[in-house]
């Protein structure tokens, strides 16, 4: 049994996809449709460059997910042709899930993250940080100090020992410091404005719940996992309302792939550019497989990977 998982913002880099739609007409396919669908074109900005106008994020985000389906669309093509038992998304990479997992059209999705960047840069200025080898026991303790200082939650729990917290900036920064107290190796702020995943983004929500209200959504072809859970979204209307949540709750990892193992998932194939999900998921669940399409295979600049 496998399962197919998604990469969200933070794994797009300039030239990502450019060989693989040289390799794979169906991949071609995917950026020609995402550039009609957007009408200002995304792919030369995600084959070109600059690095600092890819990374805005509405940029970004439909970057990423028209990377991410034409990696799914160049899978497909290769003769991959089984269906995987559950689909996940890390933040954004729900959007690629939900469109690979049949919930949402291809155009619709890409317009619908544009607009989700562009109201999350809209939003009330905020921090993050990176919390690297805290004891997971101690998070309560560095929720207690963030919140007293502020609006703050932890947005990420994307590995044991690897957290990114979220809120306003006197809250991010008190709970930086007294991660060290609590053991943390390292704290770090990160280059953001915008507080991803926390009680900052209500308003974004507020628009995107309008911006998704008159979008087709249907039921998936295998389950998801919803982000702040890992409760299993099986419909269409679940699928929706996912998409408006996760935006103010915080995205646990962990919690998504150990529930995927204990379901029987021994393979996990990171669909889309980079290698984020992989490292994350040999961390998390060291007996499963965890696979990368996003790398050479002889004259094949992607892999068609075989679960186990």
């Amino acid at each position: 049994m496998f399962a197919f998982v998604f990469p969200g913002q933070g794994s797009q880099s300039v030239g990502m996809g450019r060989a693989l739609a040289e390799a794979s007409p169906a991949a071609r396919a995917v950026f020609a449709e995402a550039d009609a669908a957007l009408g200002a074109p995304i792919t030369p900005l995600a084959w070109e460059g600059p690095a600092e106008l890819l990374d805005r994020t509405e940029n970004a985000q439909p970057a990423l997910l028209a990377t991410s389906i034409a990696f799914h669309a160049a899978l497909l093509e290769g003769g991959l042709s089984a269906r995987p038992a559950w689909y996940a998304g890390h933040s954004m990479g729900q959007y690629s899930a939900m469109v690979a997992a049949g919930v949402l059209a291809l155009g619709d999705a890409l317009r619908l993250v544009r607009e989700r960047g562009r109201l999350m840069q809209a939003a009330r200025d905020g921090a993050m940080a990176a919390v690297i080898g805290l004891d997971d026991a101690r998070l309560p303790e560095l929720e207690a100090a963030g919140s007293a200082a502020g609006i703050f939650t932890i947005a990420n729990r994307n590995s044991p020992g690897q957290v990114v917290v979220s809120g306003e900036r006197a809250a991010v920064e008190a709970a930086a410091e007294a991660a060290k107290g609590l053991g943390a190796r390292r704290a770090i702020l990160l280059p953001v404005s915008v507080a991803a995943h926390s009680p900052l983004m209500a308003d974004a929500a507020a628009g995107m719940r309008a911006a998704l209200a008159p979008v087709d959504f249907r039921d998936p072809a295998a389950p998801l996992l919803a982000n702040a859970d890992a409760r299993i979204l099986a419909t269409g209307a679940a699928c929706r309302e996912e998409l408006v949540e996760h935006l103010t709750r915080g995205v646990d990892w962990v919690r998504a792939v150990e529930t995927m193992s204990a379901a029987g998932v021994g393979s996990f194939i990171e669909v889309g550019p980079g290698k984020v999900l992989t490292g994350l998921v040999k961390r998390i669940a060291p007996d499963a497989a965890a696979l990368a399409t996003d790398e050479a295979d002889g004259d094949r600049p992607y892999r068609i990977p075989t679960p186990a």
